[in-house]
C-alpha cells in the first residue's frame, strides 16, 4: 500500500489557485479505509485501522507535494487557538488554527459540518489554516489565525482566503 501512487479527487479554490497557492480540499474518495470510514479517512483519532489512516495521510500529503510527516493537522478542540509552526511535530498540538512561513510544510484541518478556512499571503510566503466550527468561529479562531500570520510577516491587505466545502443546512438539524 505505502508504495502506491495516488491521484485523489480534490476541490480547489479558484482564488488560491490563481495566486499559485498549492492547496486542496479533500473528499472522502480515493483512500483505502473501509466500512464507516470509507475511503479517505485521515482521522488519527478515529477507530479506523492505523495503517489505513497512515496510507490515506500519505496520499493526501503526496497530492500536496510533501512527505506525510510534513503534512501537519492539529488535534482540533473547537477553540480560538492558533499555533505558529516551523517544523514537523511529534505530538499534535491541541488547537484549531495553524500558520507558517516555512516552505514545504503543508497545513491541514479537518471538517465535516465545520468550516475549513485556508489563508495565504503569497507576497510574504505565509499561509494559514483553521477549523472554524461555530464555537471556534465565535470565539475568534479566524482572527487568531490572521494575527499569527501577521506575526510571520503577512499583511491582511495581501491575504487571500478560501472557505472549504461545508455541510448544508438541509443535511442536519440543530436546536
Amino acid at each position: 500500500m505505502s508504495g502506491s501512487s495516488s491521484s485523489l479527487p480534490v476541490i480547489r479554490s479558484a482564488t488560491l489557485a490563481a495566486a499559485n497557492v498549492k492547496h486542496a480540499f479533500f473528499t472522502r474518495n480515493g483512500g483505502v479505509s473501509a466500512g464507516v470510514y470509507a475511503t479517505l479517512n485521515g482521522g488519527v483519532g478515529s477507530h479506523d485501522r492505523r495503517e489505513h489512516v497512515a496510507e490515506n495521510k500519505r496520499r493526501m500529503a503526496e497530492t500536496l507535494g510533501v512527505s506525510a510527516e510534513r503534512f501537519l493537522v492539529p488535534f482540533q478542540i473547537h477553540s480560538p487557538d492558533c499555533r505558529v509552526v516551523d517544523a514537523p511535530w511529534v505530538d499534535r498540538p491541541r488547537c484549531d488554527g495553524l500558520a507558517t512561513a516555512t516552505p514545504a510544510l503543508a497545513l491541514g484541518v479537518t471538517g465535516a459540518d465545520c468550516g475549513m478556512v485556508l489563508f495565504a499571503d503569497p507576497k510574504a510566503g505565509v499561509v494559514g489554516a483553521c477549523h472554524a466550527g461555530w464555537k471556534g468561529a465565535l470565539s475568534g479562531v479566524v482572527e487568531a489565525t490572521l494575527a499569527a500570520m501577521e506575526g510571520l510577516g503577512a499583511r491582511r491587505a495581501n491575504t487571500i482566503v478560501a472557505l472549504g466545502p461545508t455541510i448544508g443546512q438541509t443535511s442536519y438539524e440543530v436546536g
